[in-house]
């Protein structure tokens, strides 16, 4: 049965609130058992479970802080909705591996969501504008 927008949209939006909050477990709930999480470019490649995912939101949430999503657009089709989202907020740590120290970070995110029959997230595919991040965190 394919899922409504409304759908989508509130699960999507309850795992963007997760994220927002640090809350490894509750991003983490809001993906199917089985999940396929690829974050493109990320060291380790594709993985696949929850298990898989933690490192990653792990890392994620030492590396940057105070973050807000803003959603830009939205395009859907039968169980899967597309987002271009514009992150904000503040790099700490070594966000994809360049020194945060703290400063101010905005970028695009893309994410492909595909949902799972449960409607949980069964497969999130994440792309990042790398090349915002570079050109905001100089590293000399």
């Amino acid at each position: 049965m394919a899922m409504t927008r409304q759908q989508m949209d509130r699960k999507i939006d309850e795992h963007f609130g997760f994220e927002a909050r640090d809350d490894v477990a509750g991003v983490l709930a809001t993906l199917s058992p089985d999940v396929e999480h690829d974050i493109v470019g990320w060291p380790t490649g594709p993985t696949r479970g929850r298990d898989g995912a933690r490192p990653f939101y792990e890392a994620l949430f030492a590396d940057l802080s105070d973050g807000k999503v803003e959603c830009l657009k939205r395009l859907y089709g039968d169980d899967f909705l597309i987002d271009e989202s514009m992150w904000r907020g503040k790099a700490p740590g070594r966000p994809f591996g360049l020194e945060g120290r703290g400063r101010p970070l905005e970028f695009r995110l893309l994410h492909v969501i595909e949902f799972a029959e449960t409607g949980d997230i069964g497969r999130e595919n994440v792309w990042v504008d790398l090349a915002a991040i570079i050109r905001q965190l100089p590293q000399s």
